[in-house]
């Protein structure tokens, strides 16, 4: 039983439904096979219309028969009549409110502290019995606001509010609801509960259990070798993590290797998430379900990634040499057309702007050098482009579309390594030149700025330092606009570049938070995801016996029943059905992207702020992706091939427990 539970619920037995036949006036027990039904009254009683000669007895119920002795809770019920509280519910064989709700119960009478009372008024909650993998009942909302903050002064009538005790406990009842099912589902389970099953069901059960042996032997096997493989891989990169190449390529090579470590880890932490948590996650239907989705979504999105690694593999092996030589052609037209041109033209009058010209020559002449180098080194490595291609193909096909994606990335940040080279060199030009500028600026002020204090505060200057400053402001503010056109230039092709990777990023995130189980189970059974609970008002009979009924049309036996007892007054019986919101599926998915989206706004105004003051910003989100904290699993490989065992005889069990549901 959950914690929560434990302290807030206790053992209690509130009492009984039976059966009412209208036509021979016997009580029967209800849930039970004809044949083995058992008369709880005495022939011929009639509940309803001795219900007042019940409430007038004072005999501590010997004379409606609740405490006899019948079963093995028997006992325990002698005890609640006698002492404690027993109700006792009847309900007609012919009465049907609506589709879901076919009998109504009615208050025959209850015992309270050893008297019988049959005149009160019962309100009656009809729910769906939770079980795993069907619903379950939640009373969490998909959207969470944010508290407010109490004021300095409450008035009177709050402080007393808050003094007053719920007339409810919601959260402890749906616990129990959800709870009850759940206990009964674990003691069947241990104790061996056996049901009637068919032959061919008893066959077909044989033939599943001998292909899970199987698969129990294979898949550990499979997984076993993989093991061994990146062991040896982790012990090789750990021997030459020292050297100068493996310090090097960990640096350009980046997002790749985290791609590689989260893919390793996802490997070697399968059959652990796997494992069975015990009864402690069986001991409420709302922790099971929990529990599956966290065990079943790693692996789900293992799967997604290879399938999409494959189609993207297959496509480019395909398409292996159209796919470079348009590359190729895409790469020399954004060399020649955009950045010699640009460069050059650059150096003239751009847009009209009359700018230095030995200024502009320089940094022009400085630019196409750079991209004349680059576009050598590009020409040379130029046939090895396709080898490069049918790679990528083979990572999707065997690791999944996430490690191309992000070799694609570096490869770019490498392929447009001039570009950022020359941003480099003349943000850091235009940056210098503002902060000189500035500080001139503030030497005109007669304000000098405290580091230490970080703060303006007042000083006199020399007049030679006033001539000084002059001299240097007037050439300063005449070159800005010169080292301003070609730092937007180069500005706006780096942000393109950085946009692109940051897209191949938020892709690749994409990939590893969707919750494909999620949707595949939303798709299939929309009850596993409730949000919310309401009642249904099915059935209300008043005082003179007036019906409410929800969908159904009374038939004239009902009618004519009801015209007879219209004088007598009886009390208000109410039925509720107890009924769940679900989340739709774009509530199920976007939690899962606020990790994802959740650095846009921050990255845009870093963004910003270093586009204007010439300070180099970063090129990527760094988002946190999944699985990139767990530490290196190192343990025998007999230990692992057990374990992986395990994790497969344990979903065999879970599918066992949704069989005998």
């Amino acid at each position: 039983m959950p914690v929560f539970l434990q302290e807030r619920a206790a053992f209690s037995l509130l009492g009984q439904c039976v059966l009412y036949g209208r036509g021979n006036g016997k009580m029967s027990r209800d849930g039970m096979e004809d044949g083995d039904w058992r008369n709880s009254f005495t022939e011929g009683l009639d509940p309803v219309m001795n219900s007042r000669d019940l409430s007038d007895g004072n005999d501590g119920g010997t004379s409606c028969g609740c405490n006899e002795l019948d079963g093995s809770h028997g006992q325990c019920r002698k005890e609640f009549v006698e002492n404690g509280f027993w109700i006792r519910l009847v309900y007609d064989s012919c009465e049907g409110y609506g589709k879901d709700v076919h009998r109504v119960p009615k208050l025959h009478h209850l015992h309270w502290n050893g008297q019988i009372v049959s005149h009160c008024n019962v309100h009656v909650v009809v729910y769906e019995i939770p079980v795993y993998g069907v619903h379950h009942f939640s009373l969490n909302l998909w959207k969470s606001y944010k508290p407010v903050k109490d004021p300095v002064m409450k008035p009177k009538w709050v402080n007393e509010l808050e003094k007053n005790q719920p007339l409810l406990d919601l959260d402890t009842v749906i616990l129990a609801i959800n709870s009850a099912a759940a206990a009964r589902l674990a003691l069947e389970t241990r104790v061996g509960f056996k049901r009637s099953i068919s032959v061919f069901f008893n066959i077909s059960s044989r033939s599943i259990a001998f292909m899970w042996q199987v698969l129990a032997i294979f898949v550990p096997t499979i997984s076993t070798l993989f093991y061994i493989a990146l062991q040896l891989f982790h012990n090789v990169s750990s021997f030459g993590s020292k050297t100068w190449i493996y310090t090097t390529s960990a640096r350009v090579f980046c997002t790749t290797w985290t791609q590689i470590q989260i893919r390793c880890c996802q490997i070697l932490y399968w059959p652990i998430i796997l494992q069975d948590n015990g009864l402690r996650s069986h001991s409420c239907v709302e922790y099971m379900e929990n529990t599956a989705l966290h065990r079943h979504s790693m692996w789900s999105s293992l799967a997604v990634d290879l399938l999409l690694g494959n189609l993207m593999g297959l496509a480019l092996l395909v398409h292996a040499e159209s796919v470079c030589q348009w590359i190729l052609t895409f790469a020399s037209v954004i060399t020649n057309e955009l950045l010699r041109s640009g460069s050059v033209w650059l150096m003239g009058v751009p847009a009209g702007f009359k700018l230095n010209t030995e200024l502009a020559g320089v940094l022009g002449v400085i630019s196409l050098n750079a991209i004349q180098i680059w576009s050598t080194l590009w020409i040379l490595f130029s046939f090895l482009f396709i080898y490069f291609i049918k790679g990528l193909a083979l990572l999707g096909i065997l690791f999944g579309a996430t490690i191309p994606a992000a070799l694609i990335i570096d490869m770019v940040s490498i392929a447009t390594l001039h570009v950022s080279t020359l941003h480099w060199f003349i943000s850091l030009l235009y940056s210098w030149q503002i902060q000189a500028l500035a500080a001139l600026w503030r030497l005109f002020r007669g304000r000098k700025w405290n580091p230490l204090r970080q703060r303006l505060d007042s000083y006199d200057y020399t007049v030679k330092q006033h001539i000084v400053g002059s001299l240097l402001f007037t050439p300063l503010l005449l070159l800005l606009p010169t080292t301003s056109v070609f730092y937007m230039f180069f500005t706006i092709l780096s942000t393109a570049i950085a946009f692109t990777c940051i897209l191949i990023e938020i892709t690749i995130s994409m990939i590893h938070s969707t919750p494909y189980i999620k949707i595949f189970l939303w798709l299939m059974r929309r009850r596993r995801f409730p949000s919310g609970i309401w009642f249904e008002i099915a059935s209300c009979q008043n005082d003179s016996l007036e019906f409410a009924c929800h969908d159904k049309v009374c038939s004239s036996s009902e009618k004519s029943y009801r015209n007879n007892n219209r004088g007598r007054n009886r009390p208000t019986i109410m039925v509720s059905v107890l009924r769940s919101n679900f989340l739709s599926i774009g509530q199920v998915v976007l939690p899962h992207y606020r990790k994802v989206f959740s650095g846009v706004s921050d990255f845009a105004i870093t963004s910003a702020h270093g586009a204007l003051t010439g300070k180099r910003t970063v090129s990527t989100l760094g988002i946190c992706l999944p699985s990139s904290t767990m530490p290196w699993l190192s343990i025998p490989a007999r230990e692992y091939w057990r374990l992986c065992h395990n994790s497969v005889l344990a979903c065999m069990e879970e599918r066992d427990c949704n069989e005998c549901h």
